[in-house]
Formats: structure tokens, sequence, C-alpha cells
């Protein structure tokens, strides 16, 4: 097999279906086994880059037979400093190498200065914020050289007193900004619960035609009833029925199924796939016939 024209074929056909986020408990098995029934897998290039041998060898033999997508941890789009330029140049070489079509990275902070806090900090909800993250989207798009994606975080806190709803600060720096949107169900189901509001009015203020990607995850509950963005567990019934919510108002897009923490077997994993894989189908179907209908 000649894995060239695969790989120019996958990067030039829109990404739809459930792919799953690449973890190093399985990478292995996901390399020496057959084809494990995703459309795409999801790749975190900080993990990656500046690195040498197996693991860039592994994910160009992977690019060979899945789609790849990166999603980044560590651009502190909110931050007030701007990421290192050494590191921009970086990080565009390994998303040139892996071949994604588009970087996500979060609506947060994770740095001050030259410190890295490894948390997804949230935003104060300010104009002065918008205007600095959407500068930020359109310089980083600039030097990655791909659409750049924002994804919404759980939060458990207020950063301060905010200007505006939540929905409004995403809306706003979109706007301002030619991004996309990385939904994630999830994070929008453990704030809802958090901070006592809809989830489903949140996710329909949205432009959601700008959405690019959606993620799913499970979560934790603390004894207090918070809910905690864990990636830790199965996907739970209520977020996949937002999903299908979403997806019918969305259409085909990916969905990426996450897992970080307690990370089972991947057989276990490609079950919940499957599950994620009947309820994107029974929303498609619903999204045609709402527009069958005009609505």
């Amino acid at each position: 097999m000649n894995p060239t024209p695969q790989r120019e074929t996958r990067r030039s056909e829109p990404l739809s279906g459930v792919g799953l986020g690449l973890r190093w408990e399985f990478l292995d098995e996901v390399l020496e086994g057959p084809e494990i029934g995703v459309t795409f897998l999801e790749v975190s290039p900080e993990n990656y880059m500046r690195r040498g041998g197996y693991y860039p060898a592994a994910l160009e033999q992977l690019k060979a037979r899945y789609a790849l997508v990166t999603h980044g941890l560590t651009l502190s789009l909110g931050a007030v400093d701007p990421p290192e330029r050494a590191y921009m140049q970086d990080l565009r070489r390994e998303i040139e190498r892996l071949g994604s079509a588009w970087h996500s990275d979060h609506l947060c902070f994770t740095s001050a200065g030259p410190r890295k806090l490894h948390e997804l900090l949230p935003l104060k909800f300010s104009h002065a914020n918008v205007a600095r993250v959407a500068d930020r989207l359109k310089r980083v798009e600039d030097a990655l050289g791909v659409p750049m994606a924002l994804e919404n975080i759980s939060a458990y806190a207020s950063a301060g007193r905010a200007e505006m709803p939540e929905h409004e600060f995403i809306c706003r720096i979109l706007e301002q900004s030619s991004a996309k949107l990385l939904l994630d169900v999830n994070n929008v189901y453990v704030n809802s619960r958090n901070f006592d509001f809809d989830p489903r009015a949140f996710i329909a203020a949205l432009p959601l035609e700008r959405v690019i990607e959606i993620h799913v995850a499970g979560h934790g509950a603390r004894e207090s009833g918070l809910l905690i963005d864990t990636h830790g567990s199965k996907v739970c019934d209520p977020v996949i029925e937002l999903l299908e919510w979403t997806l019918e108002r969305t259409g085909p897009v990916p969905v990426l199924l996450e897992r970080d923490n307690a990370i089972p077997p991947l057989s276990e994993l490609l079950l919940e796939v499957q599950e994620l894989e009947r309820a994107y189908r029974r929303a498609l179907g619903r999204y045609e016939e709402r527009r069958a209908v005009g609505a």
C-alpha cells in the first residue's frame, strides 16, 4: 500500500464521524494492530514536538492510516504575553508534519510570564479580553499557517466581575477574529450544572455555523455536588443527549472522544466510540429531517 495518496485523500475530504484522542497508553496497540474503526485521531503536538526517534516515526505511520487533527494545551491564548517565537515555529513544523487541517486550543490562560501553570485557567469575561484574545488568535493563525479553533473550557469559579455572559464573550471573540469554534459539550454541561444555566440555550446562542469540531468526555462529582471535568470516566447519558441535540443543529461535524485519566483498555474505549457513532447517526437523521422541513 502506498501511503501518500491515502494521506492526500484524507486531508482533502471534510472530517465527520467520531474520532479518538491519541494517548501514550494505547499508542503501540493502535500502531501495531488493525484499523480501529475511527475516522480520525486527535494529537496533542506538544507531546511529540522536539522529539526524535520512535515517536515521530510512529506518527508518520499513523498518518498513513488515519486523518490526524492537532489539539493544543499550551498556547495560553488569554495570557498577557504572547507565546515565544521559537515555540510557535516548532509548533508550526509539527502541525505541518502531521497534516492537520486546523489547530485548536483553549479559551483560557496557562502561563504568567515565563511561568507555566499547567492548568486551563478562566478569563474574565471583559471587553479588554475579547480584544486581546481575538488579536492573539489572528496572529497565531498567521504564524501557524492553518485555521485556528477556540475551545470553551470548564470552570469552577468566576474570574472577576463579568462584563458579559460567557456565551457572548465567546461570540464576540469569534466575531472579531477568523477563528472557528471547537465546542466541548461536556464542558458546557459541567458549567451548566455548576453555574445553574440551561446548556441548550447556551449552545443555541453560539454561532453554530463556526463549529469545526465537537469534544465529549466524562466528568466526576464531588460530595458538594460540584462537577469536575476529569476526562476519567465514560461519557454520561445527559452529555450524549446534549451532543445529539447539538449535532441536529450543526450537521456532520467531527466528534472527538477524550480520555485522559483512568484510561481503560482500548477495546473498551472503542465500544464507547461505537455508542457515540450510533448517537451521531441518530442526530444526523434528525438534522436531515429538520433540513427537509426548513427548520
